[in-house]
């Protein structure tokens, strides 16, 4: 049976107060900490928490700060396992939403094993836009989100937890609003990947990963209740413009 999947956003970051894109993969604020140990403590409040097997994290400095603050109790008294994951981190290629080198998180994050993270990360040039599963364009992102959905679907697990960023939540993995350190339980929604599979949608017409939140969550706008209520899918804005080559015609000479 697939996992039930609890999505986390990180707390408040320093971009999320000064608006400042420029700022290379900010940490937390002092008030992102305090939101950490709200999240614990709401966490800690609900029973399906309690019966998490795994922890994936992003692995940006805002995301592992919140991991390490925000979960720690999982971590530390229930032995949870951390894995630092690229496929979660945020979608634009800002400073700010753009990671640092796997070095430097280990040095930064020793009790975390990066291993297996994608030695590509954080690179998200489109030199190689057809290799690079990280370029930010509407394809890479939805794909990716995909990506994600499909090996938690396959996991061991019963109960997991996924800590990642606003934009790839709502666009790619959840269709909703987080607010900071907010958190949503949701189930794979096995009638509606039928669906999919049916009308040959997704990769290779195998179907689409599709998540269904707990009606918990839901009315109440996360767990905290700091969320927007609502379904929100992506919109063109939320990427770059797609620009279509421009085709010529060679004239015979």
């Amino acid at each position: 049976m697939a996992p039930t999947i609890i999505l986390i956003r990180h707390a408040q970051a320093l971009h999320n107060v000064a608006r400042d894109w420029s700022l290379p993969d900010p940490p937390l604020t002092e008030l992102g900490r305090q939101q950490c140990a709200e999240l614990q403590e709401s966490l800690k409040a609900s029973s399906i928490a309690n019966e998490v097997e795994l922890i994936i994290t992003s692995a940006m400095r805002r995301t592992l700060e919140t991991t390490t603050l925000g979960l720690d109790w999982l971590i530390k008294e229930k032995n949870v396992q951390v894995l630092p994951d690229a496929g979660w981190q945020e979608n634009s290629d800002k400073p700010c939403d753009t990671g640092s080198a796997i070095t430097v998180m280990e040095l930064e994050f020793p009790q975390y094993d990066f291993s297996a993270m994608d030695p590509l990360y954080p690179d998200k040039t489109t030199s190689a836009l057809d290799a690079n599963p990280y370029v930010f364009t509407k394809k890479a992102v939805l794909a990716r989100g995909q990506a994600c959905l499909k090996k938690l679907y396959s996991r061991p697990e019963k109960v997991i937890v996924a800590v990642s960023h606003s934009g790839f939540l709502r666009t790619a993995v959840a269709n909703r609003r987080f607010a900071n350190a907010d958190w949503r339980v949701f189930d794979f929604d096995e009638e509606k990947m039928a669906e999919s599979k049916s009308q040959g949608e997704g990769l290779d017409g195998q179907g689409l990963f599709i998540l269904k939140e707990w009606d918990e969550t839901m009315a109440k706008g996360g767990g905290l209740g700091r969320s927007e209520k609502g379904v929100f899918y992506h919109r063109p804005t939320d990427f770059p413009a797609e620009v279509e080559e421009e085709v010529t015609e060679e004239i015979p000479a």
